[in-house]
């Protein structure tokens, strides 16, 4: 079901859009954008102009350039003649299922046909391509901001989607420079998103009992787990500290904290109070600083430390990442 793509269909622009549009062309395809918003044209072309350079000087495909980006007046128009169509709508079921339905008419099906993939960072994909023509190459392209240098992409397929076309949108978003991670078990929120939402959750309560500033729970992350989490993950890290024990000892170590009150796991209420603490905090943290330096910064600083991750934690012919795997989860280790 590969096709072989060169143009590239993204419905719906915006923060996600603008990075679907500026990783592609890096790569030296094609981009089609429609977005029915006032300003959707001039704010993605913005938007990818913004960090043009950066990926300049992170390396860029041979012809690779902006100017590869048309924008289109409506969906039938942007999609027809695409070879992978990304939808970036709202993150509503009846928007995306809508929106999906109405792609699927204007791009062709069956065993060679265009893959529809969805951003959505929640939604499941059974939901949204249930009104789908051929809803067997629709599903979930979860991407991670920001978007353009940010290799994960989460691969979830819905109940009526086929393994080729899981195998085909896996091969379409490694050949952008991406790493796909194929939710087996279709979930809510799949797997990246409820780990940062239970983290989140326990800041929001260590801010909101007056335990800790946003500033100084930022600090407890960046300077010490946040470090091992950007290439060792939670389990490796833990796994590679207990030295010759490994996650074994770990495991029996720290079993016994599993009953103590570490983490209170539900959500604080949401009050004027908490909103306070946290926007301020936010605030306070960036200082006098613009958003367009700290996304700079940002940007920057996340190219250099995947440098070093290529380099030494993930050399040729070494790579940890897991495979695609077409088979449920059931728990059992194979």
């Amino acid at each position: 079901m590969m096709r072989n793509v060169k143009t590239v269909a993204l419905v719906g622009g915006g923060v996600i859009g603008s990075g679907w549009a500026t990783r592609c062309m890096a790569n030296g395809l094609d981009v089609v954008v429609t977005d029915p918003a006032d300003g959707a044209e001039a704010a993605i072309r913005n938007a990818v102009q913004r960090v043009w350079p950066t990926m300049v000087d992170a390396g860029i495909a041979d012809g690779a350039s902006p100017d590869r980006l048309t924008f289109a007046p409506d969906i039938a128009t942007a999609v027809t003649g695409a070879d992978f169509v990304q939808e970036n709508v709202p993150e509503r079921e009846d928007v995306k299922r809508e929106v999906i339905a109405e792609i699927s008419r204007h791009v062709p099906g069956g065993p060679d046909g265009v893959i529809i993939a969805s951003s959505s960072s929640g939604l499941l994909p059974t939901a949204i391509q249930a009104d789908a023509d051929d809803p067997g190459r629709v599903l979930v392209g979860h991407p991670f901001s920001p978007l353009y240098i940010l290799p994960l992409v989460e691969v979830v397929g819905g109940e009526h989607t086929t393994d080729a076309a899981i195998l085909s949108a896996a091969a379409f978003y490694e050949s952008i420079g991406m790493r796909p991670l194929h939710v087996r078990n279709e979930i809510e929120a799949y797997l990246s998103d409820r780990l940062m939402e239970a983290l989140w959750r326990e800041a929001l309560h260590l801010v909101d009992d007056g335990i800790a500033t946003i500033p100084e729970i930022d600090a407890a992350i960046t300077g010490g787990p946040g470090l091992r989490w950007a290439f060792m993950g939670i389990a490796m890290g833990w796994h590679v500290a207990a030295a010759e024990g490994g996650m074994r000892q770990s495991m029996k170590h720290f079993a016994p904290t599993l009953e103590l009150p570490w983490t209170k796991l539900e959500a604080p209420s949401y009050t004027d109070r908490l909103e306070e603490l946290i926007v301020s905090g936010c605030e306070a943290e960036q200082g006098d600083r613009h958003w367009e330096e700290l996304e700079r910064r940002r940007d920057i600083t996340l190219l250099k430390i995947q440098e070093v991750i290529d380099e030494h934690w993930y050399p040729a012919g070494e790579d940890g990442w897991p495979p695609i795997d077409l088979q449920p989860n059931t728990g059992e280790q194979s």
